[in-house]
């Protein structure tokens, strides 16, 4: 079990932090787009912390779960928490996929594929645009205001 509250926003708050995105971030997270490769502000970011949901703030991946896959998007063996990641069977483009969505407020994030590195086997595959970065020590994003694990540094 999550040390996070996964109580998805409320109506007025989910209009509040849509209303903070830009049309990319609008596209990608809230109409299931795919930023295009090897362009997203996170695929090169070598810092240490936490990515977060760039639209609820929940803890989605770890630096050290990071790896370069060489697909142009940031990749990721393992999340945060499995709590946090929802899989969803995505048939679209005539392709099966299983796409990869924030369990808090239901984001899309990416999907993942079973071609990744040990010791999970598992390839995140995330658009930047669906995500935030907290350095480690900083205060994670709390943009819900949620007391708790969500008030504590990276």
């Amino acid at each position: 079990m999550s040390q996070f509250d996964l109580t998805p926003p409320s109506p007025a708050q989910r209009d509040a932090l849509i209303a903070g995105l830009s049309d990319e971030e609008q596209r990608v997270l809230l109409h299931h787009g795919t930023e295009a490769p090897f362009c997203g502000v996170f695929l090169d970011n070598k810092l240490e912390g936490v990515y977060t949901c760039r639209l609820c703030g929940l803890p989605l991946f770890r630096s050290s779960a990071k790896f370069d896959s060489g697909t142009g998007w940031p990749s990721f063996f393992a999340p945060y928490d499995v709590a946090h990641v929802r899989e969803i069977r995505d048939i679209s483009y005539g392709m099966i996929r299983t796409e990869i969505v924030c369990a808090r407020c239901e984001s899309h994030l990416g999907h993942v594929f079973p071609d990744g590195p040990p010791p999970t086997g598992e390839r995140h595959c995330l658009n930047s645009v669906s995500l935030r970065f907290t350095e480690n020590g900083k205060p994670l994003p709390n943009p819900l205001q949620r007391d708790g694990a969500e008030v504590q540094p990276a």
